[in-house]
């Protein structure tokens, strides 16, 4: 599934929409942010990316959540847009070393 066009990922169910974010996620690129912008982080993930662009870990660290982005390049906005609120590190590629 993972060269489906968009109109066939539009139409996938939701078991369909989590077996592909398995597909993806232990190669994700990853921030963590402070657990008070919970709804603020959603929202701006609802707004910007496709349902299985995205998850969200919750409490994955003391005042934390983690998202997981599909794609390195969403993972850098979504962390632009809330620099002051990242953990440091964010990026599963710069934690790694790669």
């Amino acid at each position: 599934m993972a060269n489906s066009s968009l109109a066939t990922k539009c139409k996938m169910t939701p078991q369909e929409i989590f077996e592909y974010k398995r597909s993806w996620l232990s190669h994700s690129y990853d921030v963590t942010v402070h657990s008070d912008l919970d709804i603020q982080c959603k929202d701006w993930c609802r707004k910007n990316l496709n349902r299985w662009e995205w998850s969200c870990d919750t409490y994955t660290d003391v005042y934390a959540h983690t998202f997981h982005f599909e794609h390195d390049l969403q993972g850098k906005d979504f962390a632009n847009k809330f620099d002051r609120w990242v953990y440091p590190l964010e990026g599963k590629h710069e934690q790694d070393g790669q």
